[in-house]
């Protein structure tokens, strides 16, 4: 059994090796993505499975889409969740005793925001305290001064003027040692900023953001990183790029839709928000059917975000101005009501057969942190992977702290 603690030295590497097999092996469950699909290639392997999923209402699914890993259901679902459960294990990190801020680092931070800041300030303990913080895609920069209260340098980096001017205001009302700069973290000018003697944090800059620091950081020989990544798949290549000798030479490939998957869970919505969201689905669903009639053509056809003010259209108004948009031949009359239904029966099929996948979430998302961390341990960092806070507060709980 995978024990529960952060991982570190040879346990990157073997951890990695296994999920990478874990995922090689049954990319024919994880890589179809049931709602652009009528039926999935897995479903003739494994007929039982299909047809009990598809059996399923729209409420059993997403009551269990958080924790897809306790569905009771037909073989081999048991097997692949608990090996999906065994190859995630990942303790906490250690808490660091930290003291109470005042009220005034915490004004204008939303409540959860600040909760995931402090969260992850706590867990930071280096064997050298840290000189000069940099806080990569700061924003106005709340983690920085979390992180810089007690008079530590900081450098916070920001692409975004209005929220540089912003953060230095609040740093200067604080009385604190920060400099807030503008700068394009992708640009080429952006190693500029960085120096051997930084502490680089970053919780949650997105796909090559976060990438993109531990390559500067790393070519520059930062003493310390702190980060939790974020959005996989905001990337500007057309595929996963392995950033590790190791990952390098997996013969896994990632593409955009792939990479969608470890971040697909979703986090507790309002009522509202979710009856819009599955009014959404559902009718794209029904114009899917729609579409695959008027072409001819048993394939999805992809459609652009929607303004929710569509979801105030009739739903044959719906089907006819979407025909318009995406320059189909007009749908005569039919039985719209009919149509509609089915949408909502495909949107509880969709849900359901996306469970089996959903087991292969965390255990991409784990892979990709690990080719991040061994990036790390090849040009001399020691490396360690916990989370920092529980996934209720966000999902992208994991944390990669790198000293050298």
């Amino acid at each position: 059994m995978t024990s529960s603690a952060p991982l570190r030295g040879p346990h990157l590497r073997e951890r990695f090796a296994a999920l990478d097999e874990f995922l090689r092996e049954h990319q024919a469950i994880w890589r179809p993505i049931p709602f652009t699909e009528l039926r999935l290639s897995w479903e003739n392997q494994l007929p039982e499975l299909a047809a009990w999923l598809r059996e399923r209402s729209l409420a059993d699914a997403d009551a269990i889409h958080n924790r897809p890993e306790d569905l009771q259901a037909p073989a081999p679902y048991p097997q692949l969740a608990a090996r999906s459960v065994e190859l995630c294990r990942l303790g906490e990190l250690p808490a660091v005793q930290a003291e109470t801020l005042p009220n005034a680092f915490t004004v204008d931070v939303p409540g959860r925001k600040w909760q995931q800041i402090d969260a992850f300030a706590s867990r930071l303990d280096f064997r050298q305290p840290p000189e000069h913080w940099l806080d990569w895609c700061a924003g106005k920069g709340h983690l920085g001064r979390r992180l810089a209260h007690g008079g530590t340098q900081l450098t916070c980096i920001e692409l975004d003027p209005q929220l540089v001017a912003g953060g230095q205001q609040l740093s200067q009302r604080l009385g604190l040692a920060a400099q807030h700069r503008e700068q394009d973290a992708l640009a080429d000018d952006a190693l500029r900023h960085l120096t051997a003697e930084h502490t680089a944090v970053a919780l949650h800059a997105c796909g090559d953001l976060h990438v993109r620091l531990l390559q500067l950081a790393s070519e520059t020989g930062c003493r310390q990183l702190a980060v939790a990544p974020c959005c996989y798949n905001r990337i500007r290549t057309p595929n996963y790029e392995p950033l590790s000798e190791t990952a390098k030479a997996s013969t896994l490939q990632l593409s955009h839709s792939d990479l969608r998957l470890s971040i697909s869970e979703t986090v507790t919505a309002g009522a509202r928000v979710r009856r819009q969201r599955d009014q959404s689905m559902a009718r794209r669903l029904a114009f899917d059917l729609l579409q695959r009639e008027l072409t001819g053509e048993d394939r999805y056809l992809p459609v652009p975000s929607l303004a929710t003010s569509w979801l105030d259209k009739s739903f044959p108004d719906f089907c006819r101005d979407l025909c318009e948009l995406k320059q189909l031949p007009a749908p005569t009359d039919r039985d719209w009501q009919a149509l509609e239904t089915a949408g909502w029966q495909r949107l509880a099929i969709v849900r359901n057969l996306e469970l089996p996948r959903s087991l292969f979430r965390r255990p991409l998302e784990l892979w990709l942190v690990l080719d991040r961390a061994l990036f790390l341990e090849e040009r001399g960092y020691q490396v360690t992977l916990g989370s920092f806070c529980p996934p209720s507060l966000t999902p992208r709980n994991i944390l990669l702290l790198a000293e050298r």
